[in-house]
């Protein structure tokens, strides 16, 4: 089975949130075929978390769709903000999404 394409991931995981009650943005537009997707928690207490795509190898047969890795958890925003703009240089089409959620239950896959 193919991949989703990630303008429709994205598409859905907003609207998803939004649904349940939760302020979720596209804050940046990346490629719609194959841009790779981040993921910007802000906690509402001054802290932040950001997931990134898992590497390849971590990921099992079993999972279907995209897989996260928890890079940093609940820092402070200038942090996060570094390593998006540190990516934006190395790779312009990346997607960012923005959701503000008190939990650290995003309803993605993470892997361990």
């Amino acid at each position: 089975m193919s991949a989703l394409r990630s303008d429709l991931w994205c598409a859905a995981f907003v609207r998803r949130h939004n649904d349940l009650g939760h302020m979720c943005v596209v804050s940046r537009l990346g490629d719609p075929i194959a841009g790779q997707v981040w993921i910007e928690v802000d906690h509402l207490n001054g802290s932040v978390s950001l997931f990134t795509p898992a590497p390849l190898a971590s990921r099992t047969d079993d999972t279907a769709g995209l897989v996260f890795q928890r890079r940093f958890a609940r820092v402070e925003p200038g942090k996060v903000r570094d390593r998006i703009a540190q990516e934006a240089r190395f790779d312009p089409d990346f997607w960012v999404l923005s959701i503000d959620l008190r939990s650290d239950d995003v309803g993605i896959d993470v892997i361990a």
